[in-house]
């Protein structure tokens, strides 16, 4: 591994815990960490949001009226600095209250992009102010690592404007894109006809009606990677390629996957003031006693030799609810209890409330709780993950971390990190089919396997729970992509 020292500036729309909405905001707000602790320059850009708290979060402002080109005018952003919480990561944050300022994050509800003209707006403002803050800053990159389609334009215009900083672009979820009229990208960037000439050379489809912001970047960045090795295989098929698999296919040379890990110190069963009773692999005891709780908590009878089972997410279809409603109450009639924390799709959570009022074994908590989704983890004895598609995944590995036994779909990153109890080194349940009827009878497998191996059940929670989750063996990975980038 390289000691050399590289200045790396990350990019994104999300960052823990001062903007967060997925996934995206906690790799950003723990790979630069671990990046730091390998001796790297490593700083964070996020748009201001409104949201963001300037007190809480200490924002200083660093400097004034940079000028921006939008739209055909100067407009003039200023530069907040601060600092990831327990850490020396910087973090710039580019204020501009018309285009950054207002509200939430995302203005759609999601991260999926609505095609909407404001979140268009939002998002390329943010990515053409980027190239503007080093020069006032006296501090300008070696890498620019980009995240999702939100700062998708700025591989093409580090091209345009000539830049040197080699570009890796990760992509976190590939069915969100950023989809919008070519037209309108064109005017919001200042691009000509002539520069559409260039685009073509730069493989944009200038002649096109629209600009798919992600396809940009896997087009025109230097590197690509993805959030797990087995996603970097499944998005070069059509299945999993939302229509991007050519391009990622052409581009198979450049392309790799590295699987996003989880922050060990904010997850531990040892030192997690949100549970009641602390644990490690070697008191498992202690888990029963937080399973009592929660039994207790969520209206069930008590019993620790009960299967309980557990669900933390967003209700989705992605997530395999449309495979699971179908079966919950068969699920239901087994010896098992049942509790699921999350929101979503307005029809799953009516689902998920009648069940809960019919079945005295099945407890819906229909809302965002990080302190009882702790609880949850540090509770169950099965961690339900069905998913459709999941490029990488957090759930599974908090759930193993706290001695939950994962049952999980083989995709994505899933697949990467749950072993199959059929093999002597598993940690979880595997099924490879999408359908109900397969996903039920693994739930059956998982529960003999409770009540008839209860020895092997507790083996193979100790082995879940000594798992390597950290991000510091991902962040030796991207640093190698860094040091490929820059010889």
């Amino acid at each position: 591994m390289t000691k050399t020292k590289f200045k790396v500036l990350l990019a994104a729309a999300e960052l823990t815990p001062l903007a967060k909405v997925g996934g995206l905001a906690d790799v950003i707000g723990a790979l630069p960490k671990a990046l730091w602790g390998l001796k790297q320059d490593v700083r964070i850009v996020i748009p201001k949001y409104g949201i963001i708290n300037p007190k809480k979060y200490l924002l200083k402002k660093i400097k004034s009226n940079i000028t921006v080109r939008f739209e055909g005018k100067n407009e003039k952003i200023n530069l907040y600095q601060t600092h990831l919480p327990d850490s020396k990561v910087i973090v710039y944050l580019i204020d501009h209250p018309k285009y950054l300022g207002a509200g939430d994050v995302y203005i759609s509800a999601d991260a999926s992009s609505d095609g909407s003209i404001t979140e268009a707006h939002r998002f390329t403002f943010f990515t053409a102010a980027i190239p503007e803050i080093f020069k006032p800053l006296g501090w300008t990159p070696d890498v620019l690592h980009c995240h999702d389609w939100h700062v998708g334009m700025l591989a093409p215009l580090v091209k345009l404007k000539k830049i040197k900083t080699p570009l890796l672009f990760t992509v976190h979820n590939l069915a969100y894109q950023g989809v919008y009229e070519k037209k309108r990208v064109f005017k919001m960037l200042g691009l000509t006809s002539q520069t559409a000439n260039q685009l073509t050379s730069l493989k944009i489809h200038a002649h096109s009606k629209y600009l798919n912001y992600l396809e940009q970047s896997i087009l025109n960045a230097d590197f690509i990677n993805t959030v797990s090795p087995n996603y970097a295989k499944e998005i070069i098929t059509k299945e999993y390629g939302c229509g991007q698999e050519k391009n990622l296919k052409s581009r198979k040379k450049e392309l790799s996957g590295i699987l996003n890990g989880i922050d060990t110190e904010r997850f531990n069963p040892e030192t997690d003031p949100d549970i009641k009773f602390k644990f490690d692999h070697n008191s498992l005891n202690k888990k029963i006693k937080n399973k009592l709780a929660l039994q207790k908590e969520a209206g069930f009878k008590p019993s620790s030799k009960t299967l309980l089972i557990s669900v933390v997410g967003r209700l989705t279809e992605q997530k395999g609810f449309d495979i699971m409603l179908p079966v919950m109450e068969k699920i239901l009639k087994l010896k098992i209890q049942f509790v699921l924390l999350g929101t979503g799709d307005k029809s799953y959570e009516a689902e998920f409330k009648k069940l809960s009022k019919k079945y005295n074994n099945f407890k819906a908590y229909l809302k965002f709780d990080a302190k009882l989704a702790q609880r949850i983890y540090a509770s169950s004895d099965l961690f339900l993950m069905p998913s459709r598609f999941e490029p990488c995944g957090l759930g599974q590995m908090i759930a193993m971390r706290y001695g939950a036994l994962p049952l999980v779909r083989a995709t994505g990153g899933l697949k990467d990190t749950v072993t199959d109890l059929k093999k002597a080194t598993g940690t979880g349940f595997v099924f490879s089919e999408y359908h109900k009827k397969t996903l039920y009878n693994t739930i059956v497998r998982a529960s003999r396997f409770y009540y008839n191996h209860a020895l092997r059940w507790q083996n193979a929670q100790r082995r879940a729970m000594q798992q390597d989750f950290s991000w510091t063996n991902s962040a030796k990975k991207y640093l190698k992509i860094y040091t490929k980038l820059l010889k």
